[in-house]
C-alpha cells in the first residue's frame, strides 16, 4: 500500500512537471533585464518604438502587447528559446527570441491577430532604464 500511495506521487509529480515548466523563466533570457527598449521592424511603424518592458518576455508577444496570454516554453538554449502563446479569443502566436547580447533580441514571432494572420521579425535594443513614472509597458 506505501509502494502504490509513493507510485501515485511520483506521477503526479511527473504530470505536474511540464506546466511547471511553462512558468519558469527561459534561461536564454537569464541575463536580458527589463528596462527601456527601442523595438524596429513593427509593421506599420516607420520609426522605432519605444517600449517600458519590466519583462522581458512581453516582448515575445509583441503581436499582442497589452493583452493577458498564457504562454508555454516550446525550447530553450542558452542563446535562444521558443514560445507558443494564446490569448483567448484575440488570438495566438509563436515567437523565437534569439538573444544576440544581453541588450539586443531579434524577435521572429508569427500568428493569428483580430482573426488575420501576421509574420514579421523585430530587432529590440535595450536603450536605458525606464522612467520611474513609466507604467510597466508603453505603446
Amino acid at each position: 500500500m506505501a509502494l502504490m500511495r509513493r507510485l501515485v506521487i511520483l506521477l503526479l509529480g511527473i504530470a505536474v512537471l511540464p506546466g511547471a515548466m511553462a512558468a519558469t523563466h527561459p534561461s536564454a533570457l537569464a541575463n536580458v533585464s527589463g528596462g527601456l527598449w527601442e523595438i524596429t521592424g513593427a509593421p506599420g511603424s516607420q520609426r522605432p518604438i519605444l517600449q517600458c518592458v519590466a519583462d522581458i518576455l512581453v516582448l515575445a508577444q509583441f503581436e499582442h502587447r497589452g493583452q493577458n496570454c498564457a504562454r508555454d516554453i516550446l525550447s530553450d538554449s542558452p542563446s535562444s528559446t521558443r514560445i507558443d502563446y494564446k490569448c483567448g479569443p484575440g488570438g495566438f502566436g509563436q515567437t523565437q527570441v534569439d538573444v544576440i547580447t544581453p541588450r539586443s533580441l531579434r524577435i521572429s514571432t508569427q500568428g493569428i491577430s483580430d482573426q488575420l494572420p501576421f509574420n514579421y521579425v523585430l530587432q529590440a535594443h535595450r536603450v536605458g532604464d525606464c522612467e520611474k513614472s513609466s507604467s510597466s509597458s508603453r505603446h
